[in-house]
């Protein structure tokens, strides 16, 4: 048996799902490296995609305001075991067919095969089964996963190259093909890194737009109902009575304030000084900006009470941050604030959901409709405003 079980692995197939083992580690490495460096660069905080990506095995316990190295190592852990399999699953699995494709063809179908992976993962594996954790696509577009599973795949054409090796077939006609494609992926993952060492330094690439006018506006006026976001989500983490809700408040308002930090990095980066304080007649005016005593009465609440006026409170404050979102993907001239505006209003409609409890199909059904709908058109968003309105 044991004779037979060698013979197998040393074997066509053998020699395929082995090549494809090692570029599983290589591709999910890479993509691992690619997405830290340039997610602040497209206004991602990447600590927090790692502990959402790590609340799909560890549930609510992942959930930090300021996530740990442990929680950020199992988000790390987990997107790599992932971006492996698929790897696996291509050239392991589905050897008989791709394992003799050369790299160009490789080239061709890799973008397709990461269209279809990132929108299993995004629609069926973690909102439904088997993990059934709707927080993953509440909280992250689409894109995102696309963008993530386009990097890894972008080294899979390496396969016919690591499979000569691993049958040492020397010299190996794709040698020269891999060598300059591994290079090519080096060079940009350097240069990526050198951006995001300038960005940590205060020196991201500089502001690109056409209006500052409207751009500083919408950074300022987002920073300030961020802020408020961020106080009402920790009174949220230490006085909810539930437990999940605790733990999406503890979600809240790490994604705000990392948001509020990618904000304040991109002010210093493109405009010098420190970004004006909003006035509070000025904050007034904000759609979703609670006044001061709707907090003070929550305050005063205890248990279910609570909860139930968190949820609302909470709710009709994200509803205003999505009209500013959506108003700032039409209006804001750099391309980076239009893209980032896209992600919040599609973060914050996921957590209005995510309280109200929305799982299952009906997650799936909530995370393609946050993608596209135009502010207002969501339900929970309708409820809020009529509901809350001060």
């Amino acid at each position: 048996m044991r004779r037979n079980s060698q013979r197998l692995w040393s074997g066509e197939a053998g020699i395929n799902w082995r090549a494809a083992m090692l570029l599983g580690l290589l591709s999910s490495t890479f993509s691992t490296l690619v997405s830290q460096v340039t997610a602040a660069r497209i206004g991602r905080d990447a600590v927090v995609d790692w502990m959402v990506v790590a609340a799909i095995p560890l549930r609510d316990g992942a959930l930090q305001m300021d996530p740990s190295g442990p929680v950020i190592l199992a988000g790390i852990l987990f997107h790599q075991a992932a971006d492996f399999s698929w790897a696996v699953v291509f050239f392991g699995l589905f050897g008989r067919w791709t394992g003799r494709l050369d790299p160009w063809m490789i080239l061709l179908i890799a973008p397709v095969w990461a269209l279809f992976t990132s929108a299993t993962e995004w629609l069926v594996l973690v909102p439904l089964l088997p993990f059934r954790q709707p927080i993953f696509s509440l909280e992250q577009p689409y894109w995102i996963g696309f963008l993530v599973h386009v990097t890894s795949a972008s080294l899979y054409p390496l396969f016919p190259c690591l499979r000569d090796a691993v049958a040492r077939r020397h010299p190996s006609p794709h040698r020269r093909f891999a060598v300059a494609w591994s290079g090519g992926a080096l060079l940009g993952a350097g240069m990526l890194g050198v951006l995001a060492l300038f960005g940590w330094q205060g020196r991201e690439v500089a502001w690109m737009g056409r209006d500052p006018a409207f751009d500083q506006d919408y950074m300022r006026r987002m920073m300030a109902h961020h802020r408020q976001g961020i106080d009402l989500a920790r009174l949220g983490a230490v006085r909810a009575q539930n437990d999940h809700l605790r733990a999406l408040a503890r979600l809240i308002a790490a994604a705000q304030g990392g948001e509020f930090a990618v904000f304040d990095q991109w002010w210093r980066s493109w405009f010098g000084a420190v970004s004006q304080i909003c006035a509070p007649a000025e904050e007034a005016s904000m759609p979703g900006m609670l006044e001061p005593g709707q907090i003070d009465q929550l305050r005063a609440m205890t248990g279910a009470a609570f909860d139930a006026q968190f949820v609302a409170l909470m709710t009709f404050h994200h509803t205003g941050a999505i009209q500013m979102a959506d108003t700032a993907m039409d209006r804001a001239s750099d391309l980076r604030l239009r893209i980032m505006a896209q992600a919040i209003r599609h973060e914050q409609r996921g957590e209005i959901a995510l309280m109200h409890g929305v799982a299952g199909l009906d997650a799936v059904r909530a995370a393609l409709g946050d993608l596209v709908l135009p502010a207002g058109d969501a339900a929970p968003e309708r409820e809020a405003r009529d509901r809350l309105e001060p």
